[in-house]
């Protein structure tokens, strides 16, 4: 049977990559230095109102965060020292810092100049970074014993509250609108300052603001701050990121649509293929989604897949997509940090982590029993501190609910239904939930054996696999194409195609925008076959580079280049070989196809079987617009 066959399922492994700056996420979980340690600090200079201390939040990754102050001489003669003191509120603290001097007092910290930095010149101004956890804001904030608004302290008037971190709304090619809750006050709020990338921009009196004249395309991270009658400014709220409209000739990657692919942890073996190549093929601005598989599911809850691949592998610098290497100490490496590293770079991307495949499957049946206890393993793995800045959301790649896959399961028509209403109770509203399903349309196929309309209403899609209908698993033929869009005379079974599962899951009750076509980034081929024509007779699976009967689109399109199209795919007979897969030509026409359906996108497997220029996920970006 077509979906049955091990073909994306029958190799597992992962892996993650993390920063090796000392700035970033590789130092969070450092210390800072004790006072003991701490030798030939400057002391504090005489408090002087002509200097200010000012906080940013640079970066905020979810599980951590990138925290900068900056001192600047705003007087007329030079500063020969500076000491900066504030709070945390109990959750947040500071770890590794860099250009200062970082100690601390239980939630109390202060930060001296280094021998090097110790002097500002009127007008100059100096900077330092740390490192730190939790979402607290500074508080109490002194430069060299005076108030960091650059005067002393007025008696008995504490400085504002931090504001609400901003929300966006109404964002547009060069403009967005921000709105973030009031700060508090005790003697009242008189303006906020607005901070862009962590300078100022405006200083308004409401608590929204709409940022004009910004680039197509671009991101931008927006932060606030309040001030009081007397001009104190309280700490920077947390920031919010937004990534502009248009940009790349005004159309984002799949225009409207989903243009998914999948990363597989095992590619970064055998296959080299890394997260790198992402970037250098060009298919990271083409994307909208990643599906990272995969993780396993044992005794009925998620676990981790491959944990040297997924987190543990060290990047060299070439390799990494950063072009910094990973280091011995840091808390996170492999895959993971390198796709934290994509998504730096390429901020629309989202990333979900997928669980199960043809190979590790066997585990959703028990899962279904207890569908609560699935979810909540699952979510505390994917929402891990470690990698929680990572994912997007879940993907349950369960092959099949209620019918046969590797094994057979006889868990029932509802058993995806639960798990997939308490998956969706669990991660909640903010992160996707989606499944890969079956394409199998023909009459008591997968499709009819599963309530997949009824699961759908906690999904925010599903990947319908279509392809792997036809393979060398029929080991004397009839050669067919393994992903045919529509039927065609002779074809091996009706309802193995792809038009017939969309009909199908469409009368069941799918929304069309739930579903997502399925392209493989391979061919699947015969040996011993005379006829160029579909329809003919093997001996056997055609040689591949890694398993008989598959191989990647990148070696078949030289090795054994396509001879005719049928049913909206492409073939190819060379020799005695006969090979089907998917060219740019005919994706762009199941684009135009998946457009016309009203589908919510595409999807393909896997990135690895591409062109280094990724010609493939070109075809998909230029086809879904």
């Amino acid at each position: 049977m077509s979906t049955e066959t091990p073909l994306r399922r029958s190799r597992l492994r992962w892996i993650p990559v993390r920063s090796g700056r000392s700035k970033v996420v590789a130092g969070l979980t450092a210390l800072v230095v004790p006072l003991a340690a701490m030798v030939g600090l400057a002391s504090p200079a005489a408090a002087a109102a002509t200097a200010t201390a000012t906080y940013t939040k640079k970066s905020d990754w979810g599980s951590g965060f990138e925290g900068q102050w900056t001192v600047k001489n705003t007087g007329t003669t030079a500063l020969s020292s500076w000491t900066i003191e504030w709070d945390f509120p109990s959750g947040t603290a500071a770890g590794s810092a860099w250009d200062a001097n970082l100690t601390k007092s239980g939630n109390h910290y202060t930060a001296k100049n280094l021998a090097w930095n110790g002097n500002v010149a009127p007008g100059a101004s100096i900077s330092f970074g740390f490192n730190g956890t939790g979402s607290g804001s500074p508080t109490g904030c002194k430069l060299n014993g005076a108030s960091c608004d650059g005067g002393p302290e007025v008696p008995g008037d504490n400085p504002p509250s931090a504001p609400g971190t901003p929300t966006t709304s109404d964002v547009t090619n060069t403009s967005v609108k921000l709105s973030w809750s009031a700060a508090t006050d005790d003697k009242g709020v008189k303006n906020y300052d607005v901070l862009r990338d962590g300078a100022k921009v405006a200083t308004v009196t409401g608590t929204t603001y709409t940022n004009t004249g910004l680039t197509a395309g671009t991101d931008y991270s927006y932060a606030v701050q309040a001030r009081d009658t007397a001009d104190q400014t309280g700490p920077v709220s947390g920031s919010v990121s937004v990534r502009t409209t248009g940009g790349g000739g005004g159309e984002q990657p799949g225009g409207d649509k989903v243009n998914l692919g999948y990363f597989t942890n095992w590619g970064v073996y055998g296959r080299n293929y890394h997260v790198k190549n992402l970037v250098t093929s060009g298919s990271a601005a083409k994307i909208t989604h990643i599906n990272y598989a995969f993780g396993n599911v044992q005794n009925g809850k998620c676990t981790i897949g491959d944990s040297y691949a997924d987190y543990d592998k060290a990047y060299t610098a070439d390799q990494s997509v950063d072009g910094v290497a990973d280091t011995w100490d840091q808390p996170l490496r492999g895959n993971f940090n390198q796709l934290r590293k994509l998504k730096a770079k390429y901020p629309h991307i989202k990333v979900l982590w997928s669980f199960g495949g043809w190979t590790w499957s066997g585990g959703f049946p028990q899962a279904a029993q207890n569908p609560a206890a699935f979810a909540q393993s699952c979510y505390d793995l994917v929402e891990d501190p470690r990698w929680a800045d990572v994912f997007d959301g879940i993907d349950l790649d369960w092959e099949y609910p209620n019918a046969c896959g590797l094994t057979c399961d006889t868990s029932g028509p509802g058993a995806l239904k639960k798990l997939s209403d308490a998956t969706r109770a669990k991660f909640g509203s903010k992160n996707l939930v989606t499944a890969a399903i079956t394409a199998d349309g023909s009459n008591g196929g997968k499709i009819d054996a599963t309530d997949y309309a009824g699961a759908a209403q906690s999904m925010d899609w599903y990947n319908v696999m279509t392809y792997d209908f036809f393979g060398a698993w029929a080991a004397k033929g009839p050669t067919a194409p393994h992903s045919p869009l529509t039927s065609y005379a002779g074809i091996p079974q009706q309802g193995f195609t792809s038009a017939d599962a969309i009909a199908k899951l469409k009368a069941q009750g799918v929304p069309a925008k739930k579903l997502l076509l399925g392209i493989g980034f391979y061919g699947r081929g015969w040996t011993g076959v005379t006829q160029a024509a579909p329809g003919g007779t093997a001996t056997g699976a055609a040689p591949g580079t890694y398993e008989a009967g598959i191989e990647d689109y990148k070696v078949l399109k030289n090795s054994c280049p396509t001879t005719g199209t049928v049913a909206g795919t492409a073939y190819a007979h060379c020799g005695t070989n006969w090979w089907s897969y998917d060219t740019p030509a005919t994706i762009g026409s199941k684009m135009t196809w998946a457009k016309n359906q009203g589908l919510g996108g595409a999807f393909f497997w896997e990135f690895s079987g591409d062109t280094a220029n990724g010609e493939l996920v070109t075809a998909m970006d230029s086809g879904l617009k």
